[in-house]
This record gives C-alpha cells, sequence and structure tokens, in this order.
C-alpha cells in the first residue's frame, strides 16, 4: 500500500483499530473478515456507528455467497477473496475513495441482489 502512495496503520486486532477510531479518522479501512475476538463484521458494525462514510473494503479467505451479501448489504463498497489481487485492491481502494469509476464484483463473487 505505501509503494502505491498510500499512508497506512495496521492493528493486531478490531478492538484496538477502533479504539484507534476514537480519536482519528480514517480514510478507508481494508477489513479482514475472520480476526479472533473481535471479528470483521462487528468492526463493519460499529465503523457504521462512528463514522458511517468512511468506505471499507472487505476480505475474506472464507468466501461464501452469504457473506458477500452481509458485507455488502451493510454498506461494504468491494468484497474480495484471499489471496487478493494486488491490482484489484488498489482499484477497490481507488474505487472507494472516488479516485475511479466504480469497482464491478470480483469474478466470482455473488450479487447480493
Amino acid at each position: 500500500m505505501r509503494s502505491a502512495g498510500f499512508a497506512t496503520e495496521t492493528f493486531s486486532s478490531g478492538a484496538d483499530f477502533l479504539r484507534w477510531t476514537e480519536k482519528r479518522k480514517p480514510h478507508c479501512v481494508v477489513l479482514d473478515l475472520h480476526m479472533p475476538q473481535l471479528d470483521g463484521f462487528e468492526v463493519q458494525k460499529q465503523m457504521a456507528l462512528r463514522c458511517a462514510d468512511v468506505p471499507v473494503i472487505a476480505i475474506t479467505g472464507h468466501h461464501s455467497p452469504e457473506t458477500c451479501a452481509r458485507v455488502l448489504g451493510q454498506g461494504a463498497r468491494a468484497y474480495l477473496r484471499k489471496p487478493v489481487d494486488d491490482a484489484l485492491l488498489l482499484a477497490a481502494i481507488n474505487a472507494a475513495l472516488g479516485k475511479t469509476a466504480t469497482l464491478s464484483p470480483e469474478p466470482g463473487a455473488s450479487d447480493p441482489g
């Protein structure tokens, strides 16, 4: 991400990230859905309450049509499956930040409706 010109922050847990958002507001969040303790679904829910206008790019290694529909239904701008293609991730971030046209769903990802 840094080599593409993005300033980044990483966090060891969803709880650490949410504590960070008490004092700062990210421009975009790349969120792993399956984390220990506080999963990405709960982090996304909390983000909607704290900073609803911040775009979320959800990533997962456990794809299902239900997961895709759930995160996109809760406002994620993109849903990507691991292993994540670098170019696709950058395109998703740029689209979420309004730097490019809206990103089409990843090939093979289910259309939530």
